[in-house]
């Protein structure tokens, strides 16, 4: 049996089942003896083999008593641990106790549940979430699998859900994106990750990193599987995949194609020349108040992480946080209550100007990141590290404009490179159906793999 049962996607896992190829047991212990196998990669905080395997047995004897509750049955999932789920700790990246301060478990973890997945266990995550490049010294830093020699950041902040799913540990991943958290890692770990649309998905049970821009997402390893939980949390079906063919591309000439790694540019230039070769249209788009994410960001995020935690509490801690993410969150301290509010007006500003832009394109298009996943050790560097930082470059003006957002594999090569496509909020089965014909497409010229 291959130990990646996921890589041609959860719909035909699904199918093997049904057809008595392989049982959910067998399933559950493939991820886990997977999962044992790359303890060195630290993706999980915690895991439940007993209760999985017992979740498993009892589903294959409903399955076999004529009970089938659909392709979600079975299905091992992977929750980020600032996400409630019942039975498990929860950390929130932290060794400071904050567990309080997240409500019971969540609408998206119960509905999931109820449709027959099985939590296998809870992945690490960046300290509150508050974090791009993956780096936890509080708690553990997950080591991309895309390089078994040299430790790579992973992306943060779902690190450790990304590294899960391309290392073969569960069929599903939950992560969050509030400036990149689901798109980053899934550029830097070679497989697809759904930023939706924020409050499409009900965000309780949840850490709230910031109430203005968390939406939670899925990490898998094919934009079908994204397809798949859209419908099942949204009840909305997703379009037949839209022809390239007169497919309108948004490139925004401002911002995203800065500093890019040779390696990324190539790849995106790889990508869009396939597109275009197959009918699609290069839009060029003008977008130049995508900059403004470096002021706007830092002004919204740490100060509504600060209201969380609570300034006492978050000045008691925070000595013992991730220096790094220490240092973020203590420039809520400095934002006054007037730049916060004139941030968030500007931000609606920025939703109308971003919107404004789609009356001649279906979507934009850009690298995910700009620069493929470096060596753990070049956080050392402070100039490395600064770059480092600068992974959410191109993906932070995609949560500022609401917008929901993909990321696709796009690499031919050992080290991976993100895909990025966004539209306006609410548009995220549009999104969804764009992506599996670019995914398609992808796939068939340059041999993007998974």
């Amino acid at each position: 049996m291959s130990n990646a049962l996921f890589n041609k996607g959860i719909a035909h896992w699904a199918k093997q089942v049904r057809e008595g190829e392989l049982s959910f047991k067998e399933t559950v212990q493939t991820c886990t003896a997977n999962i044992h196998a790359d303890e060195s990669l630290g993706a999980w905080e915690v895991i439940d083999e007993p209760a999985a395997i017992q979740s498993a047995t009892a589903l294959d004897a409903l399955l076999a008593s004529g009970t089938d509750l659909g392709w979600a049955m079975g299905l091992p999932l992977a929750v980020k641990d600032i996400m409630r789920a019942d039975g498990f700790p929860l950390t929130n990246g932290s060794n400071a106790n904050t567990e309080h301060l997240v409500g019971p478990e969540g609408t998206i973890v119960k509905q999931l549940k109820r449709a027959g997945m099985i939590v296998l266990g809870k992945t690490k995550t960046v300290e509150f979430a508050l974090g791009v490049t993956g780096q936890n010294t509080s708690r553990g830093t997950p080591w991309n699998p895309c390089d078994r020699d040299v430790q790579r950041i992973p992306g943060g902040s779902s690190s450790g859900s990304a590294v899960a799913m391309a290392a073969n540990h569960a069929g599903l991943a939950l992560g969050t994106d509030t400036g990149g958290s689901v798109r980053i890692p899934a550029a830097f770990n070679g497989i697809v990750g759904h930023k939706t649309s924020v409050r499409v998905w009900p965000t309780d049970g949840v850490f709230p990193l910031s109430t203005t821009l968390d939406s939670i997402g899925p990490l898998c390893k094919t934009v079908a599987d994204t397809a798949l939980v859209h419908t099942l949390i949204t009840g909305e079906d997703v379009p037949t995949p839209v022809p390239i063919n007169g497919l309108r591309l948004g490139i925004p000439q401002e911002h995203f194609f800065d500093d890019l790694d040779t390696q990324v540019a190539d790849d995106f230039d790889r990508a869009l020349n396939a597109l275009i070769n197959a009918g699609a249209v290069a839009v060029p788009i003008s977008y130049p108040e995508a900059a403004e994410r470096a002021t706007l960001v830092p002004t919204i995020v740490p100060t509504e992480l600060l209201s969380t935690l609570g300034v006492s509490t978050f000045k008691n801690i925070q000595s013992g946080m991730d220096t790094i993410t220490a240092l973020r969150a203590e420039h809520g301290l400095s934002v006054t209550a007037v730049e916060y509010k004139q941030a968030l007006m500007r931000q609606q500003e920025l939703i109308k100007l971003a919107n404004a832009t789609f009356e001649h394109v279906d979507c934009w298009i850009s690298p995910t990141a700009p620069f493929v996943p470096m060596p753990y050790a070049d956080l050392e560097n402070d100039e490395l590290h600064k770059r480092a930082l600068n992974a959410s470059w191109n993906v932070q003006p995609g949560n500022l404009a609401e917008f929901c957002a993909m990321s696709l594999p796009m690499h031919s090569s050992q080290l991976p490179t993100g895909f990025q496509i966004m539209l306006p909020h609410g548009k995220d089965a549009q999104l969804i159906a764009i992506a599996q014909s670019i995914e398609t497409l992808l796939h068939s010229t340059h041999g993007t793999t998974v």
